[in-house]
């Protein structure tokens, strides 16, 4: 006589087509939840390319002639900290989009168009001033989308302290070649 014990590998008596359902299912939720953050990453980076195509031109033919402060960081750093700062961004949108927060959505739409059009002012069309305008609106934009956001979700909050940061700075930047040029 042989006697079975219960829970051993040889007993599971599930059937496959439920242990295969399991497998699939969580295939699905896994799917969905990266999905959440992989179309934000791209939109973002979808918009940050848009706007290169429209600085290509001024950064070859224009930027470089400019009175820059000593701190400018170098040409190259830029696409790898917008590269980067696009992640962050689009994952803070896909946390908050998880959890339906409409403010921080809204906010999260608009800072996104703001960082386009300030793109078109300052490269596109060559105007510091308008340039100006249009980040300094952006900082407040973005500060404002933290404070909302860190009440319902400190992480998706946090994303967005390297970009503030780095607003700060481009802000600093702006304000200089407004101003020495």
């Amino acid at each position: 006589m042989v006697i079975l014990i219960t829970g051993a590998p040889h007993c599971d008596r599930t059937p496959f087509y439920i242990k295969l359902f399991k497998k699939f299912t969580f295939r699905i939720i896994l799917m969905k939840r990266l999905t959440r953050y992989l179309w934000p990453i791209a939109l973002c980076m979808s918009v940050g390319f848009s706007a290169s195509l429209f600085q290509r031109e001024a950064i070859t033919e224009w930027y470089p002639f400019l009175n820059k402060p000593v701190l400018t960081p170098p040409n190259g750093a830029f696409p790898i900290v917008w590269g980067i700062l696009y992640i962050l961004i689009g994952i803070s949108l896909g946390r908050i989009w998880g959890k339906g927060l409409k403010v921080s959505q809204r906010e999260w739409w608009i800072q996104l168009a703001l960082n386009f059009c300030w793109s078109i002012a300052f490269f596109f069309l060559r105007e510091p001033l308008w340039g100006m305008g249009i980040i300094l609106i952006l900082d407040v934009v973005v500060l404002d989308y933290i404070l909302i956001t860190f009440k319902k979700d400190k992480f998706a909050a946090a994303c967005f302290i390297p970009y503030i940061l780095w607003l700060l700075w481009a802000t600093y930047l702006n304000a200089y070649i407004y101003i020495f040029n």
